[in-house]
């Protein structure tokens, strides 16, 4: 860890126990490869998750300002039941380009569901809102999608500003002045019946983020630290003019075999991790989005175990994704925020 990871400890921020996982405990569900590109320039960036066997998937839409493509073939009543890739990434609407970059590098590799004429990448995925923060002008294009997925690999999985966390931010009920950065979070957990659950998630939330014991981690700010911004939010005082300029989007991966119909429900008690850790979520302002996949290495499992597992390991995911970031131009991190905070006690 860096010096002002270590920090963390000492500033009594709970970590929640995981400041000795390491994000490659990720890749022991074995058919997953995860690639990443950042524009550091620019403040975006990909994030590609393959599948090139091929995965049952679902997702849940919980926001009101979503951007996704191929949501509805994800759908327990429609026909493929395969993906190939989830890619997460920046760059607002224009970062769907990405996903056509993800679908050319897999159908080079032959990768697909074989149509007869071709291979045809299912490629599905959600993007977030991050320019304001670097060059509104740099996005997520083809070539930034197909390089994340040429890159995908099973070691170095990292966290914070990297991939579609590049240019995330939280707590931006006042404004984005008054905002905190944010960045890319995972983690997962196995059993001894060697079932594998990890969430991965790129936190750019209206809101902020609270640890479990209900303090603020990140989020919104005045000049000693943090606020509440569901106060600020019920006292009609919060900033006007940044509706859609949000969006939490991530995703759940098991090795345990799924029907689309249960991917769904794991997707869905998934958000539970959300409302925990994000406050307020799912608003007009927010494109909330979680995909589940499931890569079928081991026998099902009791789904409402699974569902249970998958907003656990979102929450820490979140928490994660915060506390892992680091400050960037005007927008601090949580590390130095709360160090900031300590002085002045």
């Amino acid at each position: 860890m860096t010096d002002w990871q270590d920090s963390l400890t000492n500033l009594d921020i709970p970590f929640q126990g995981q400041k000795d996982y390491k994000p490659d405990q990720f890749f022991a569900i074995k058919n997953v490869k995860i690639g990443q590109v950042s524009d550091e320039k620019g403040m975006t960036g990909v994030t590609v998750l393959r599948f090139d066997a091929g995965a049952i998937a679902s997702v849940d839409v919980r926001g009101a300002a979503p951007g996704t493509r191929e949501t509805d073939l994800l759908k327990p009543e429609n026909l493929v039941d395969n993906v190939h890739a989830v890619v997460l990434a920046g760059g607002s609407a224009f970062g769907l380009e990405a996903m056509s970059g993800v679908a050319r590098q897999l159908e080079k590799e032959g990768i697909g569901f074989n149509t007869g004429e071709a291979r045809v990448p299912i490629v599905t995925g959600a993007v977030l809102y991050d320019l304001s923060v670097g060059d509104p002008s740099a996005r997520p294009d083809i070539v930034m999608g197909q390089t994340a997925a040429r890159a995908a690999n099973r070691i170095g999985l990292a966290e914070g500003n990297v991939g579609a966390g590049t240019g995330a931010t939280v707590g931006k009920i006042r404004g984005m002045s008054y905002a905190t950065k944010s960045g890319l979070g995972t983690y997962s957990i196995e059993l001894d019946s060697g079932l594998v659950v990890g969430a991965i998630v790129a936190v750019n939330a209206w809101g902020d983020v609270y640890d479990r014991s209900g303090q603020i981690l990140a989020g919104t700010r005045n000049d000693k630290g943090f606020i509440s911004g569901t106060t600020l939010v019920i006292q009609d005082a919060s900033e006007p003019g940044f509706v859609s300029r949000n969006t939490t989007i991530g995703a759940i991966v098991t090795n345990a075999t799924l029907t689309k119909s249960e991917a769904l429900k794991v997707a869905q008690m998934a958000h539970d991790g959300y409302a925990r850790a994000i406050r307020p979520v799912h608003t007009l302002n927010d494109g909330d989005t979680i995909f589940s996949v499931g890569t079928g290495e081991i026998a099902s499992v009791n789904v409402n175990t699974l569902g249970v597992i998958a907003a656990s390991v979102m929450e820490t995911a979140i928490h994660r994704a915060v506390l892992m970031a680091e400050s960037v131009s005007v927008f601090p991190s949580a590390a130095e925020i709360h160090q900031s905070m300590m002085k002045q006690d």
